[in-house]
């Protein structure tokens, strides 16, 4: 039996505690079905640098996450080997670099202490559930990552340090005052322009044929793959369930009743009626105004005129001031301090908050005080059902791990022994899932991961939540394959015609850019190709009246001298531009301090990241390398 913890749903019983060095006070004890062992001979390795060894293992497993993350961009579909040789590279330079840097913040004497490992892994985003940590969500990441406890907290304290290390070279940088003029000068610099776009409405191109259409979809296969697929069955187990068949007898919730008295206790409740006067930058005039209210109220002036006519409050002035009944939780300090020390029908002098001055009138109190065992029935029949119900999951959870291992397992059976609701998902997809069991990590890692659930098998139990899991069953499996030519030949035609207009508008723009070279206007060209000039204007780097991408060639060219500089361009969304750029100034209005100081920060950044990419890379064209070639093999 895991041991019974509080965690969101009270006791988690499949949630138990283990002592793992520095992770003791983070990590629950991981389930029958853990993470795999992540030690290694030490003589067996991909790599050797600088005397640090990198495993075969460790560099198969960073390779197994990094695989997964490319076949979903190829749509589940093989990497080519030419691509899958180059990226096991890049995953193996990736390794050195961060044993080399490590190696050297410990050369250094950086390091890094328990407490900073643990509040890493607490705020690892991966690890949470709305917003705050859940040890089953890191047990399911490290499942899906393959990485050890052990192998986890080594790679938070390695990388730890490392980031000190980072932090220190990218924050060395600075700006002179002359660097800082000469990017201020850069920064608002304007260029004058002109520019004409040549759309593909006026420069069809080619036209496609069934042979352009053939050959397209021979070349971008990879393009029109299918998803890979799985029809499953399920069996699911839920929480809730679980609690509506719980039987809880008096005698149960009244020794529930007497341990947690204490949370079914109601918090006295003020009802009042206010006058907010709203701070402005003469407070003396505020408080005048305030006190002269607050007098007109003492004399016996109807309190919700007062309101009506003089508060500020857009929630309550209407209501004449009718703020409601409210706990000490509902307002900010200064006004709750004087609300919960009034007496009923007091109105209290001006009370000064963050929002302006507060006129306070009590009308109503009602004390605080302890639900009795009848009032507070209904919430602890719910509660002991679902702690009962918590307790249960657990077992349920560790008893179908124990009947899945045994042979001749069958999931109608076992559905129908452990009262599970069962399913049928006809297209569990990679990446998205399908409803109702949606795309849990740890799901999508039992059916399409480097060692996927055969079909016919049962896999699990998988959980897809705090309250919720699954035993699932393969009965079919989809490969990625190609859509059929039918199904994509409007597509593909789109993109040819696409493609062939903006080929026959690049031409007609580098013809362009040949006659304003050669002397001719830029209206005269405009004409003779029957196409709309822009007129000539100065523009900033930022500046959204002009596109994107013929703003960033505007900026590219080299300054105009004697005489303007002419581009033909190849516009991403379609078409062509011809563009002239013939001046350029400073821009002389008046400065925004706030703007500039923030783009220096941007450049100092800049300059920092450059200085760390410099450092990484002479770290490691120093150091002793040596690779071996069959790592991935």
């Amino acid at each position: 039996m895991l041991q019974s913890i509080r965690d969101g749903l009270h006791r988690h019983k499949w949630l138990g505690y283990v002592v793992l060095g520095a992770l003791a006070l983070v990590f629950a004890a991981w389930g029958a079905y853990g993470i795999v062992n992540l030690n290694v001979d030490n003589a067996n390795y991909a790599a050797e640098a600088s005397g640090q060894k990198i495993s075969i293992q460790q560099a198969r497993d960073a390779w197994g996450r990094q695989e997964a993350r490319m076949q979903q961009s190829f749509g589940g579909a093989e990497l080519p080997a030419v691509l899958r040789s180059r990226f096991q590279d890049e995953v193996l330079e990736r390794l050195i670099r961060d044993a080399l840097i490590t190696q050297r913040t410990h050369d250094l004497g950086y390091r890094v202490t328990v407490a900073d490992i643990q509040e890493a892994i607490r705020n690892e985003p991966a690890f949470q559930i709305e917003g705050k940590y859940s040890p089953e969500a890191a047990k399911v990441a490290l499942a899906q990552a393959r990485l050890s406890v052990d192998a986890f907290e080594s790679e938070v304290r390695s990388s730890l340090q490392r980031t000190q290390l980072e932090n220190g070279i990218r924050g060395s940088d600075f700006l002179t005052p002359r660097e800082i003029a000469q990017a201020q000068s850069l920064q608002n610099e304007q260029r004058e322009v002109r520019y004409a776009t040549f759309p593909i409405d006026k420069f069809p191109g080619a036209a496609v044929d069934d042979a352009a259409v053939q050959a397209y979809y021979k070349a971008h296969q990879a393009e029109f793959m299918t998803p890979e697929s799985a029809h499953l069955q399920y069996a699911e187990l839920r929480l809730d369930q679980l609690a509506a068949q719980m039987q809880v007898t008096d005698a149960e919730l009244h020794t529930a009743y007497d341990k947690n008295k204490n949370t079914y206790v109601v918090q006295e409740r003020r009802h009042a009626h206010h006058i907010l006067i709203t701070a402005t930058k003469d407070d003396a005039a505020d408080r005048k105004l305030a006190e002269d209210v607050y007098a007109q109220a003492k004399a016996g002036k109807d309190f919700a005129q007062l309101a009506k006519q003089y508060s500020k409050d857009p929630g309550s002035a209407q209501n004449g001031g009718d703020l409601g009944w409210a706990d000490r939780t509902t307002f900010v300090g200064p006004f709750t301090d004087a609300l919960f020390g009034m007496s009923v029908g007091e109105i209290h002098s001006p009370v000064k908050t963050q929002f302006g001055y507060h006129i306070i009138r009590l009308d109503e109190v009602q004390p605080g005080k302890t639900k009795t065992f009848d009032e507070a029935r209904s919430e602890l029949d719910a509660e002991v059902r679902r702690n009962l119900a918590t307790d249960r999951f657990g077992d349920i959870q560790e008893q179908l791990q124990t009947r899945l291992e045994q042979p001749g397992a069958d999931l109608d059976e076992i559905a129908k022994e452990f009262k599970l609701q069962t399913g049928d998902v006809p297209q569990f997809l990679r990446g998205e899932g399908g409803a109702p069991l949606g795309a849990a990590p740890a799901l999508q890692e039992l059916v399409f991961g480097d060692s996927p659930l055969a079909t016919g098998h049962i896999g699990g139990p998988v959980l897809l939540g705090d309250d919720r899991l699954v035993l699932v069953k393969i009965l079919d499996h989809h490969k990625p394959e190609p859509k059929p030519l039918a199904q994509v030949r409007d597509t593909i035609v789109t993109a040819l015609k696409k493609q062939n207009g903006t080929d026959a508008a690049v031409k007609a723009a580098e013809t362009a850019r040949a006659k304003l070279e050669a002397g001719m206007s830029f209206e005269d060209v405009a004409k003779q190709l029957g196409v709309t000039a822009e007129p000539a204007r100065f523009v900033g780097r930022s500046d959204p009246s002009v596109p994107g991408q013929i703003r960033t060639l505007v900026f590219n060219v080299p300054k105009p001298t004697s005489k303007a500089e002419y581009r033909a361009l190849k516009l991403d969304n379609g078409g062509a531009a011809v563009v002239a750029v013939t001046k350029t100034r400073v821009d002389s209005g008046e400065a925004n301090k706030e703007l500039e100081a923030g783009r220096m920060r941007q450049e100092v950044e800049r300059l920092g990241e450059g200085d760390m990419t410099a450092y990484l890379e002479d770290v490691r064209r120093t150091a002793d390398v040596r690779k071996n070639p069959k790592a991935f093999e």
